[in-house]
C-alpha cells in the first residue's frame, strides 16, 4: 500500500536513477513501521528491497534488505509472532498481508528459500556496520520451525479439515460472524504462505478445506486477495508439494471458475477490474501459473510474470 510498489513497478517498466533513490528513501523510512505487516510495514518494503537486489546486484539494496530484517527480527516475540498496529487496532495475526506467515515469507526471500545444506550462510551477503542480527540459512530454519508450530497451535481441525483464525486467541469466526475461508485471512493463505514448512497433514487439510467448500461467490470476486484466484493458489501449494496431479487438476477447475466470474463481472459492470489483487490482473496470472504448473504467488512469492 502506498508508494513503494508503484514504484517498483515503475523501475521495472522504465529504470531510472531518480525512480531507484525514491523508493530506497521509501523503504528506509518504513523500518520502523507499527503496521508489522506486508501490506502496509516494513516486511512489504523488504519485498521491494529484495526484488531491486534481485535486479540490479546493488549491495545498497542488500543492506536495506538487511536493515529491515534486523528490526522485523527485533520486534517478533517469543512466541513467534508480531503484534500488528494497524487503523487504531491491535492483533497477533497469522495470515499473509497482516500476519506471522507474511512477515516469515518476507525474511525467507520467496521462491529464493534458502538451501539447507549451506548453513550459516548469510542469506543477503555480509553484515553492514551496526546490523544487530544475522539472518543466515540456520536462522532461517529456525524461523520457519517456530512459524510452523505456530500453526500447528493454532490450528482448527475437523474430520481431516483444517482452517485457521484471523490472529492468535480469537474465534475461528470472526466478529461478524463469518468463518474467513481466504487468501488473506484463513487457510488458503496459510497453506499458500507456508507451503514449504507447514505440517503436511495440516497442509493437505487446509487444501481440502479449500477445496470442498467451492470457490468463493462474485460478492467476493474471482481476485487472488479474497476470491477465487487466491484460494487456487492454494490447491496449487498442494500440488507442489505432493505432485499429485489430483491438486493440479483441482486448481485449474478454479481457474476455469475464476474466468467466468471475471466474465460475469465485467458484462455486469461494463468494464473490466484492473488492479492486481482484487482485480482481473491476478486472475489472469493465476490462470498463467496453472497452465505452466507454477504456484509461486504474485509479489510475496514472486515478481516474474
Amino acid at each position: 500500500m502506498g508508494e513503494s510498489g508503484i514504484l517498483t513497478v515503475l523501475w521495472r517498466l522504465q529504470p531510472s536513477t531518480e525512480v531507484a533513490d525514491e523508493l530506497l528513501v521509501r523503504v528506509s523510512e518504513n523500518v520502523a513501521n507499527p503496521a508489522n505487516d506486508v501490506f502496509w510495514g516494513s516486511p512489504g518494503t523488504m519485498l521491494a528491497a529484495r526484488v531491486m537486489w534481485d535486479w540490479t546486484g546493488e549491495e545498497r539494496w542488500a543492506a536495506a534488505w538487511r536493515m529491515c530484517a534486523d528490526a522485523l527480527l527485533t520486534t517478533r516475540d517469543a512466541n513467534g509472532l508480531w503484534t500488528q498496529r494497524l487503523h487504531g487496532e491491535t492483533s497477533r495475526g497469522l495470515g499473509p498481508p497482516h500476519g506471522a506467515v507474511g512477515n516469515v515469507l518476507a525474511l525467507l526471500g520467496g521462491e529464493k528459500l534458502p538451501d539447507p545444506s549451506h548453513a550459516g550462510r548469510n542469506v543477503m551477503g555480509s553484515d553492514p556496520p551496526g546490523c544487530g542480527r544475522e539472518v543466515t540459512e540456520e536462522s532461517c530454519r529456525a524461523i520457519a520451525e517456530k512459524t510452523a508450530a505456530v500453526l500447528r497451535r493454532t490450528a482448527v481441525f475437523e474430520d481431516g479439515l483444517a482452517n485457521w483464525p484471523m490472529a492468535e486467541g480469537e474465534p475461528l469466526a470472526a466478529s461478524d460472524g463469518q468463518i474467513r475461508l481466504a487468501w488473506d485471512y484463513g487457510a488458503p493463505g496459510i497453506v499458500t504462505s507456508a507451503s514449504r514448512y507447514l505440517d503436511e497433514e495440516l497442509l493437505l487439510a487446509g487444501a481440502e478445506l479449500t477445496w470442498e467448500a467451492g470457490p468463493p461467490g462474485l460478492e467476493k470476486g474471482p481476485g487472488i486477495c479474497h476470491g477465487t484466484a487466491g484460494n487456487g493458489y492454494a490447491l496449487l501449494k498442494a500440488f507442489e508439494r505432493t505432485e499429485d496431479e489430483l491438486w493440479l487438476g483441482r486448481a485449474r477447475r478454479f481457474a476455469v471458475h475464476a474466468l467466468d466470474q471475471v466474465r460475469r463481472a465485467g458484462e455486469s459492470r461494463g468494464r473490466g477490474r484492473y488492479s492486481l489483487f482484487t482485480g482481473d490482473i491476478g486472475v489472469a496470472l493465476y490462470a498463467a501459473d496453472c497452465l505452466d504448473c507454477r504456484s509461486g504467488y504474485p509479489i510475496l512469492d514472486t515478481w516474474d510474470p
